[in-house]
């Protein structure tokens, strides 16, 4: 067996995406290993939303050109979404042997076969992006060393095509896998000791998929109600939906299903409709009002969390302004909140010019920052004497003697070790709180 090493950068699509390449390289004759020592092979899965993920990949590569020059037989391959975007240049790093795109992964055993590399009986570089690739055949290699929780993808590509984003141009159109091979790999992972599992999708409200034979048509909502059907034991969350795109069945079916986590990620990006329009978000501010509207009336409780990026192309101080005011008005539990990061070939690179000063950008998303702390702690105050029900994850970062876990509602919570043990399930009153933990005892 040939030991093997992946790096995963960026998204949990791609942590997704590294356990699927595990597992046809464990199907090939090759082994996981713990550390780039062991490693005969070393694959680096990328991510290219912004920026400094790239560059941090371009570090590791410099890394990896070390040790290859320690170990000459020692191969590197670059996966994911830097592959796709950068190809040849990518290969002509000298630490750099293979270039696999995220819908050419079934090539990787083939690429790794020495005869094959020194033959040049293959491109070295593979990248085409495909309409049907969603290896729906390919059960991932789940890391099992005592985690209990687990990402499902349940598509793959993106149609939205929003103005900053790359990940249509990188990961191609949607297509949605089949509902049978997800229940399968959630029994799977059931079998396995995992107590929650998080069904991924760049936009999972647009999944669907049609049966060949039947015709029947399985919807988000729909498969919702089949993974949380497979056990009440097992947590089930979803990221990420589309503001346009989350319609009420979805909410009814989280109504109907105790175990379904009473959380949804629903990016926002801007408060400004000029802004959104820019953006081709397709929805508006009011429209996403009404959605949160909807959400509270249904899931009295739910918590939602968004996306914001501050200082896209033209936006004004009104522009900003109005972000603060929705935050406001939404009062957002937690929040991803980043800079404008002009990404290559995207629709806002060849059509917007990037005018907004850094030091603009830099002071707006500080602003947004601050606001959200102020939230976040809001939100956590309130439910200070409230009882959780909590998914023992693992000990604490900074001390042996704390547990961590999550509420239904994502946060996370801090309490004294006591007689639990990770993948259980407690009940945890929340005693006191920052604006980004829970802090309390078990009840």
């Amino acid at each position: 067996m040939i030991p093997f090493y992946i790096e995963t950068y960026g998204c949990q699509m791609n942590v997704s995406d590294s356990q699927v390449v595990a597992a046809l390289l464990a199907d090939s004759g090759y082994e996981p290993c713990q550390s780039l020592e062991e490693a005969r092979v070393i694959l680096i899965n990328t991510c290219s939303i912004r920026e400094n993920a790239e560059q941090r990949v371009w570090g590791r590569l410099d890394v990896f050109r070390q040790l290859k020059r320690r170990n000459p037989e020692l191969r590197v391959g670059v996966l994911g979404c830097m592959a796709t975007r950068l190809k040849d240049e990518l290969l002509k790093h000298p630490a750099v042997d293979w270039v696999i795109g995220p819908d050419s992964y079934r090539m990787l055993p083939r690429l790794m076969n020495p005869s094959v590399l020194f033959g040049n009986e293959l491109s070295p570089v593979q990248t085409k992006l495909s309409m049907k690739e969603t290896y729906a055949d390919v059960m991932p290699l789940h890391d099992l060393s005592g985690g209990v929780s687990a990402f499902v993808t349940i598509m793959r590509g993106c149609n939205n095509m929003c103005a900053y984003c790359v990940v249509p141009y990188v990961r191609g159109g949607e297509r949605s896998r089949d509902p049978f091979s997800i229940e399968r790999e959630v029994h799977n992972l059931l079998e396995d000791g995992f107590s929650e599992v998080t069904l991924l999708g760049q936009n999972v409200d647009s999944y669907c998929w049609q049966d060949p034979e039947t015709g029947e048509t399985t919807d988000f909502a729909r498969l919702l109600e089949r993974v949380a059907g497979i056990s009440p034991g097992l947590r089930v969350r979803f990221t990420t939906s589309h503001p346009k795109d989350m319609n009420d069945n979805v909410l009814y079916a989280m109504a109907r299903w105790s175990n379904i986590c009473r959380h949804i990620h629903l990016p926002v990006q801007s408060g400004s409709d000029a802004i959104l329009q820019k953006m081709n978000r397709k929805y508006t501010r009011a429209s996403y009002l009404q959605r949160i509207a909807r959400i509270r009336e249904v899931l009295p409780g739910c918590a939602i969390t968004s996306d914001m990026i501050a200082g896209f192309c033209s936006e004004t101080e009104d522009d900003h302004l109005l972000t603060l005011s929705l935050m406001r008005e939404v009062r957002y539990d937690q929040a991803f909140m980043f800079q404008y990061s002009e990404r290559p070939n995207t629709y806002a690179a060849r059509h917007y010019s990037d005018d907004v000063p850094a030091d603009v950008k830099t002071r707006r998303l500080n602003e947004i920052i601050a606001l959200q702390n102020e939230l976040s702690m809001e939100s956590n105050k309130a439910d200070i004497g409230r009882v959780f029900e909590v998914l023992v994850e693992g000990e604490s970062r900074r001390s042996a003697d704390e547990y961590f876990g999550r509420t239904g509602t994502a946060k996370v919570c801090v309490f004294p070790r006591e007689n639990c043990k990770t993948g259980d399930y407690v009940q945890v009153q929340v005693t006191s709180c920052t604006p980004a933990t829970l802090l309390g005892k078990i009840v």
